[in-house]
């Protein structure tokens, strides 16, 4: 099998993540969907290096990615360009309900949601892991970010398979090995620079979506 040429492609790369998302804000810090994707699918793979343990969530951010990537190419690609431009088109075209489940299901706003909620839990993830000693428990660690960001979204039975994955989780040195960067102290390093710019995308977009009251959309 040549597997090795085909798993290029999918390897996790730190360093891609991190340029993604340098660029994911303009000027004026508006979060640009284009980048914000981008990045997100650099998350998915890091996600699926460490097995079927998190497929629950990669399965599902490859979903909305996809939804955010077909508005982009469709034919009001233009007002889904940055985050921002989305959130005022949907609103002032009423494509968004706040009130009523099922209502649009698939609306940007209420697809970028459901990715926002999960970058959070991995910016939490990653935070810790970046700070955490050679003994730390990853499994410890990443159940505590989950239920800090991502709990109280998800229904008691997702967040009890979760929590059981969890344990199955490998040891810091082969997180730190998927990252493919180089020996820890550089790993480390690049989690410092990266996370700063990750947690800047998250409080941009939630500041957004609490001025809209979207937070909460079904």
């Amino acid at each position: 099998m040549a597997g090795s040429v085909a798993s290029e492609d999918q390897k996790f790369c730190l360093q891609e993540v991190l340029d993604t998302f340098k660029m994911c804000l303009s000027d004026n810090k508006e979060v640009y969907t284009q980048h914000y994707v981008a990045g997100w699918r650099g998350l998915v793979k890091f996600l699926n290096s460490l097995g079927s343990v998190f497929g629950f969530i990669s399965k599902d951010a490859v979903n909305k990615i996809q939804i955010l990537v077909n508005y982009l190419n469709g034919e009001n690609g233009s007002q889904y360009v940055t985050v921002q431009s989305m959130v005022k088109y949907e609103l002032e075209n009423e494509l968004v309900d706040i009130t009523k489940r099922g209502s649009h299901p698939e609306s940007g706003c209420r697809t970028l949601l459901r990715l926002h909620r999960a970058l959070r839990w991995l910016e939490l993830f990653l935070e810790r892991l970046r700070t955490s000693t050679e003994d730390s428990k990853t499994s410890v660690m990443c159940a505590e970010a989950y239920n800090e960001a991502l709990a109280q979204h998800h229904p008691w039975m997702i967040r009890k398979a979760a929590n059981m994955a969890f344990y199955m989780l490998p040891g810091r040195p082969a997180f730190f090995e998927v990252m493919n960067v180089g020996p820890p102290e550089q790993v480390v390093a690049m989690l410092g620079e990266a996370l700063p710019l990750i947690s800047e995308v998250y409080q941009i977009t939630e500041t957004l979506y609490a001025q809209h009251n979207l937070l909460d959309l079904p």
